[in-house]
C-alpha cells in the first residue's frame, strides 16, 4: 500500500505528515523535492529507511537521487557546437533553483572550453514560463544579433523563445536553433518546429528510487548522492545549419536586415 502526502514546501505540514506515516507503521519513506536543491532531513531519527528523489538531503548518510543537470547540459551544448553553432545563448528560470544554476554554469563551462562566450554575455534568469521565453528571446536578439542558437532551461521557455524568433522574421532552426529541457510532450510536440530537448529519464529515476527503498527495507541500504544521466532527444528545432555552398544559393535564408522589426 502506498500513502501520498503533499507537504507543499511547508516544514510544519511535512512534520505533521511524517508523524501520521510513522503512526501507520510504514516500512519506508520517499521524499520528493521540486527544486533539486539541498534540503534538511525530514527527521533526526526516523526509524524507517528514507530515500530522497529530485532533492538532495544535507546529511551525507542519506541516499539522494537526482538527474544529472550538468551532463544533460553538456549534451545540448556539444550537440549545438557539432551542428556549427558558435553564438549560443542561454535563457533559463529562477536563479534560486539549483537546476537553473547548474545548467547555466555548465553552459558557460562547455562554451569556455570551446573558446566561446555565452551569447549576450551571460545566462538570462527569469520565470519558468513561455512569456519569459518570449521576452528574454527578444532582449537577446536585440543585444546580440549574431546569436545562432538558444538553449533554454525548460520546454516552456523554449516554446516562447521559438515564438519570438519566428515573429522576428527568423526561422527555426535555419537562423536560430532552439533546445529545451524536460521533454514534456505537450510542449515539445506543439512547438513549431518540434523541439529538441533533454529527457531527464524520470521514469527510470522513479524506478530506481523505489528499488533503493525496497533494498533498504531488506537491510541493503545505500548512501550519498547518485546522479542519473540524461538523454538528448533531437528534433527539427536544432538540425545542422545548411552548408555554405547551399546557403549562397538562398541568400534570403540568413540574417535579413528587416528581421528585428525596428
Amino acid at each position: 500500500m502506498v500513502f501520498v502526502c503533499d507537504g507543499r514546501g511547508d516544514p510544519i505540514r511535512e512534520q505533521h505528515y511524517l508523524r501520521i506515516l510513522l503512526e501507520r507503521r510504514v516500512d519506508g519513506i520517499i521524499v520528493i523535492g521540486h527544486t533539486v536543491s539541498t534540503c534538511e532531513p525530514i527527521g533526526p531519527k526516523v526509524p524507517v529507511p528514507v530515500v530522497y528523489a529530485m532533492t538532495r538531503s544535507s546529511h551525507p548518510g542519506d541516499l539522494s537521487l537526482l538527474p544529472d543537470d550538468e551532463q544533460g547540459t553538456e549534451l545540448v551544448i556539444r550537440h549545438l557546437l557539432s551542428a556549427g553553432r558558435t553564438r549560443i545563448g542561454h535563457i533559463t528560470g529562477r536563479g534560486t533553483y539549483a537546476s537553473a544554476r547548474l545548467r547555466a554554469s555548465a553552459t558557460q563551462r562547455v562554451l569556455r572550453e570551446a573558446g566561446l562566450p555565452v551569447a549576450g554575455g551571460s545566462a538570462m534568469f527569469g520565470q519558468w514560463s513561455e512569456e519569459w521565453g518570449r521576452q528574454a528571446a527578444a532582449m537577446l536578439l536585440r543585444t546580440d544579433p549574431s546569436v545562432d542558437a538558444i538553449f533554454c532551461g525548460n520546454d516552456q521557455v523554449a516554446r516562447g523563445t521559438a515564438d519570438t524568433i519566428r515573429e522576428s522574421g527568423l526561422r527555426v532552426p535555419d537562423d536560430v536553433a532552439v533546445v529545451g529541457f524536460d521533454n514534456w510532450d505537450v510542449f515539445v510536440t506543439s512547438c513549431r518546429p518540434p523541439l529538441t530537448t533533454v529527457d531527464m529519464n524520470l521514469r527510470e529515476l522513479g524506478r530506481l528510487t523505489g528499488q533503493f527503498l525496497l533494498d533498504a527495507i531488506d537491510g541493503r541500504s545505500a548512501s550519498g548522492l547518485q546522479k542519473l544521466p540524461c538523454t538528448l532527444i533531437s528534433r527539427e528545432s536544432s538540425r545542422p545549419e545548411l552548408p555554405q555552398a547551399l546557403s549562397t544559393l538562398r541568400p534570403s535564408s540568413r540574417r535579413r536586415s528587416p528581421r528585428r522589426g525596428g
